[in-house]
């Protein structure tokens, strides 16, 4: 989902990806340093911040946005965290009406990053008033939290390619499922990039996710894995187990764990809530 935002007359790109808005770089310097090349600002300051030891691009990704020739190009994009670390380093005056305006705007909790338990208590009512059960919000609430356990440990032994996390990721779900991320999408009919797999799980899929997961930031430590490749090997192991523990369930049910089941008939509460924001 793409949309435009208004900064003090500026326009700024912002797109709908993992489950939160991720907004174009060089739009949101244009409107902080009204440069007239806001595309070799950016470059000059991943430049400089690199000298310092700073790698900014670590903390951007790439998302295709419309141009001005109604064309979608791969954009440097930052979620409302990373922004606040790139303003950071933007000598402006409109650097606090900006952070003003994104808390204004929705899309900005200053204090959640200050308090992650804020956070929750946000994700768990967005949850809450998509429709989803109590029992399921607990388990995705849970697993959000182990996976980012998972990706700070795997950040920390120097994991550091949006790539590199797929690929990771990618391992465990097929040692866990027997599918990758994309295909278990395919598996449960879900067709456009912004639907989020685990939003569609049922609560056995959700706890087997999350043992995949947590055994593999278990092996992880205990192997003390260095680099990608290490983690690749911690991933599979972490992914075998909670395989080993989903086909006992399941000869024991006679049931796949593996569900055809999604929740798209949700999606139009969703949509009611992002057009209310």
């Amino acid at each position: 989902m793409n949309k435009m935002s208004v900064f003090e007359g500026k326009k700024i790109r912002k797109i709908w990806h993992n489950e939160e808005w991720f907004f174009s770089i060089v739009d949101v310097i244009e409107a902080l340093t009204d440069s007239s090349n806001p595309r070799n600002y950016w470059n000059m300051l991943k430049a400089r911040e690199a000298d310092q030891g700073i790698e900014l691009y670590t903390i951007c990704v790439q998302l295709k946005l419309p141009s001005t020739d109604g064309k979608n190009y791969e954009t440097d994009c930052a979620n409302t965290e990373a922004l606040f670390r790139i303003i950071q380093s933007i000598p402006s005056p409109k650097a606090e009406p900006f952070k003003l305006w994104l808390a204004k705007t929705g899309y900005e909790r200053i204090q959640e990053i200050e308090n992650p338990e804020l956070g929750q208590d946000r994700i768990k009512k967005y949850y809450e008033l998509k429709g989803y059960p109590k029992d399921w919000i607990d388990k995705r609430l849970r697993g959000i939290a182990i996976r980012q356990e998972l990706t700070e440990e795997w950040k920390q032994r120097e994991v550091t390619q949006e790539k590199e996390f797929a690929i990771l990721t990618n391992e465990i779900s097929k040692a866990t499922f027997g599918k990758t991320i994309e295909e278990y999408k395919q598996h449960k009919g879900l067709q456009k990039p912004n639907q989020n797999l685990r939003d569609h799980m049922n609560d056995l899929e959700l706890i087997f996710t999350m043992l995949g997961e947590k055994a593999s930031t278990e092996i992880t430590k205990t192997r003390d894995a260095q680099g990608f490749d290490e983690c690749k090997v911690s991933a599979k192991k972490g992914g075998q187990i909670a395989q080993n523990a989903r086909k006992e369930l399941e000869q024991e049910t006679g049931k796949s764990v593996v569900a055809q089941e999604n929740y798209l008939h949700l999606a139009k509460n969703k949509k009611r809530m992002l057009e209310d924001t």
